[in-house]
């Protein structure tokens, strides 16, 4: 169209830097790897079907699932990218038992701490359905010239100063927060960046999708089957029944309701009473940003932000999506 400026990822984080008053230009720096990491990643799941990417690696993660080629690359690749950056100083993966840290002097300089789950969804690889990464940045609390400690991990959901998430699909999208607001921004594989796409993005206050794997209902606390049947029910009013959106990757689960308007959930169940889904690579920075846009987040009882992290891999149950949505399950739970 004439006349529209196209305005890439590079431009609109240096634009927003005054939204962290701290950063100065570090955070722009390490954004801008973060986005360079996605490209590569998003070429190589393009191809992934044409070269030896597809498939197991023969090892099993800290979370006793088998790791797939492209996850390993992925994790690899962004690793790579926050070495490169200098500003960050440790990282967290869903891939590795222990944190990440580096011993030369830029990076122990570094005033960021980095957790991510690099390839959500990894199991869909090979029936070329959407997966993503997710990513949220923390503070350090440790002294800067250091080696980041655990406790600079271990920080609440509500202490990010930003999260989001590179999705991989139709088209490759990146998505971020920095708490003023959701962002999105779309690869332009003509021109090789991530353009601004979706400005200041407001999820729906209701919704008409439910996500939820449904081949598990029975083993569902009550008031996740009530709340579920009722999302079933014929009722012109409330725009009922909903209908049921699953696709196994996070990513686009939410993606999908945080544009149109739903509820995911992944509940508790006998065999996974704390859930199955990572607090810290998964819920936190999708909570982040479900909140940032609207939405709402929580593990059925508390605020999602609001969990003190225990471990780097602690799982929780996870409802996120349209705030009326998660408090009308709320309001079942509740009645249990």
């Amino acid at each position: 169209m004439e006349g529209y400026k196209i305005k890439t990822l590079t431009q609109f984080i240096i634009e927003r830097q005054a939204d962290i008053p701290y950063a100065t230009g570090e955070f722009t720096r390490l954004l801008y790897h973060i986005g360079v990491a996605a490209k590569v990643i998003n070429k190589k799941v393009n191809k992934a079907g044409l070269v030896d990417i597809l498939g197991a690696a023969g090892d099993i993660n800290v979370q006793g699932e088998e790791q797939k080629k492209l996850d390993l690359f992925a994790n690899w690749q962004l690793l790579q990218a926050l070495k490169n950056s200098g500003e960050c100083c440790g990282a967290a993966s869903e891939e590795d038992q222990e944190v990440i840290t580096w011993d030369d002097d830029l990076t122990q300089d570094g005033n960021y701490i980095f957790c991510m789950d690099p390839l959500d969804g990894s199991s869909n690889i090979d029936v070329n359905v959407s997966v993503g990464t997710i990513f949220s940045i923390y503070k350090r609390v440790s002294p800067r010239g250091e080696k980041p400690t655990m406790e600079d991990f271990l920080q609440e959901g509500s202490k990010q100063v930003a999260a989001g998430y590179i999705i991989y699909g139709s088209s490759t999208m990146l998505v971020y927060t920095t708490g003023k607001g959701v962002y999105g921004f779309t690869l332009d594989p003509s021109i090789g960046e991530f353009c601004l796409s979706n400005y200041n993005i407001i999820t729906p206050l209701d919704g008409s999708y439910y996500s939820v794997n449904e081949g598990n209902f029975e083993h569902f606390p009550q008031g996740h089957k009530d709340y579920i049947n009722y999302c079933k029910q014929i009722d012109k009013s409330t725009n009922r029944p909903y209908s049921a959106r699953y696709i196994g990757s996070l990513v686009a689960d939410f993606h999908r309701n945080l544009l149109k308007g739903g509820i995911f959930i992944y509940p508790q169940t006998a065999s996974a009473p704390n859930g199955k889904l990572r607090l810290i690579y998964e819920c936190n920075p999708i909570a982040f940003l479900a909140e940032q846009a609207g939405g709402k987040a929580i593990d059925g009882k508390q605020r999602i932000l609001d969990i003190q992290p225990l471990s780097l891999h602690q799982r929780v149950p996870f409802i996120v999506g349209s705030k009326n949505m998660v408090e009308k399950l709320e309001d079942f739970l509740d009645s249990q």
